[in-house]
């Protein structure tokens, strides 16, 4: 608990415009103040110094502790400090009220009191109440004079959030990939669209590229068709049948659309011992090692490097003949699109609900910027800002301190972990390391965002050395 001393005597200066008699307690001290909290009571102790307080002999003056805030308020016991007169006839005539104590002037008294805690004294004020009474026990004059301000309440460790803007993407560029695995006859490049697994893999390619031009939101920019032989047979033959099966193919696809002819393009490969090399790395083929020196012999000419992988490893190449390099003879497609921007939140979500691929990281802020900070949904946008763009140091440092608000520190650290060295990135990894309890790793980040320039930072720092100082005084 932490307890701000008020100057009692400067107080009463200042507070209030008074007789000879009231200033004469302007020295009126409290000392050695004590305010302990119990789970149901408040235990109050404290010294009044009254040995510089002098009173005629018909003068009293009542003090009353008195806590209060906002418009609850509750008066502890008395302490009434009488002239000898008043003394004498308070003894004969004056019924107490339990706790109220009467004493005499010139010497410290030491009070003790105990009352019932209630959740609104956490933050209150301990006042002095102070009222001087003359012979005919009426008062006088009455002062009240704070002492001071109590504060029981839990301290967390809750700094401001620092996300980042992500920049505006002025041309939206996408792209949409596919493969297709067309069957041709024994050494023919003419597409025979019934012929047997044809018609799903030309209703694939079809279906890709309408969803794309159908998309009002898209518009296609360019389509390039790719076309792989697998390293079986010469060389020569199978660059003719690549290039004409992928021939083929792009003259299909640009019979059934209207494109422009410099929008489709098409390219082959040979043979695609790079696609070979990646699935016999891929696999448990025995010998692999040596089947994969012969694939990287660049020196040696596909015919030959064919020949020396047959007649090395017989038993392999037949298993990657009937295995491996049906999937090498394919069609790979890509259809490259520009999307149209968007600046209204309501249409973000549609789009975001519908196709959040359509949307720039820039775009996902706008939308987050628009909704609760505490809302699940402001939580889920940044969730899938992380999932379009997993490796974008913005996207993941976004995603993390918004993870951190949540208390998710498991997310935030996978999160924090691929934000990148930025001002901001420093700081959220600091408030991390804070909650996860290191705090001399939370100190020096937080400094480190500091000299980088987070204003933030200073008021992280505050919080972090009020935090810990609250969780030593009670032993957490």
């Amino acid at each position: 608990m932490t307890i701000k001393m008020l100057s009692l005597g400067a107080a009463l200066l200042v507070a209030v415009q008074s007789p000879a008699a009231i200033l004469e307690s302007a020295d009126s001290r409290v000392k050695g103040l004590s305010v302990e909290r119990t789970d149901n009571n408040l235990l109050v102790n404290m010294t009044l110094d009254f040995t510089g307080l002098k009173l005629k002999s018909d003068r009293e003056v009542t003090f009353i502790p008195v806590l209060h805030a906002a418009d609850s308020t509750v008066t502890l016991p008395s302490v009434t400090v009488a002239g000898r007169n008043r003394y004498i006839q308070n003894i004969r005539h004056r019924t107490a009220l339990p706790g109220d104590m009467l004493v005499r002037p010139g010497s410290d008294v030491e009070y003790s009191a105990i009352i019932p805690y209630s959740r609104w004294m956490e933050s209150a004020v301990l006042s002095l109440s102070e009222d001087l009474c003359g012979c005919g026990f009426e008062p006088i004059s009455s002062v009240m004079t704070d002492v001071a301000q109590l504060d029981f309440r839990e301290r967390t460790f809750a700094p401001q959030r620092v996300y980042i803007t992500p920049r505006v993407e002025t041309r939206k560029e996408r792209s949409v990939k596919g493969q297709a695995y067309i069957d041709f006859k024994v050494n023919r490049t003419d597409i025979e669209a019934g012929y047997r697994r044809n018609p799903e893999e030309l209703g694939s390619i079809r279906a890709t590229i309408d969803a794309v031009r159908d998309d009002a939101d898209s518009r296609i920019e360019g389509i390039t068709v790719t076309g792989h032989a697998s390293p079986e047979g010469p060389y020569e033959n199978n660059a003719r049948l690549a290039e004409g099966r992928t021939a083929a193919l792009a003259g299909y696809v640009r019979d059934l659309y209207s494109f422009s002819p410099e929008l489709l393009r098409s390219a082959s490969v040979a043979e695609d011992w790079d696609g070979l090399r990646r699935r016999v790395e891929e696999s448990q083929i025995d010998n692999r090692q040596g089947i994969l020196d012969i694939i990287a012999s660049d020196d040696l000419t596909p015919d030959v490097r064919e020949w020396k992988l047959k007649s090395t490893y017989p038993g392999q190449y037949r298993y990657l003949l009937d295995n491996v390099y049906p999937a090498l003879r394919r069609s790979d497609y890509t259809i490259t699109y520009v999307v149209s921007s968007f600046s209204d939140p309501a249409k973000i979500a549609e789009v975001m609900a519908a196709d959040p691929r359509k949307l720039s990281l820039h775009e996902l802020y706008i939308l987050a910027q628009s909704l609760p900070a505490d809302s699940d949904r402001f939580r889920e946008v940044f969730e899938v800002a992380v999932r379009m763009y997993p490796d974008a140091p913005e996207a993941n440092l976004n995603a993390g301190v918004t993870a951190l608000s949540f208390g998710d520190l498991v997310n935030a650290e996978r999160y924090l972990a691929k934000s990148g060295d930025t001002p901001e990135a420093v700081y959220a990894r600091a408030v991390l390391a804070a909650r996860q309890g290191d705090y001399t790793a939370a100190r020096a980040g937080l400094e480190k965002a500091r000299q980088k320039g987070v204003k933030e930072a200073d008021d992280a720092m505050a919080q972090l050395d009020e935090y810990t100082s609250w969780l030593e005084l009670n032993n957490k």
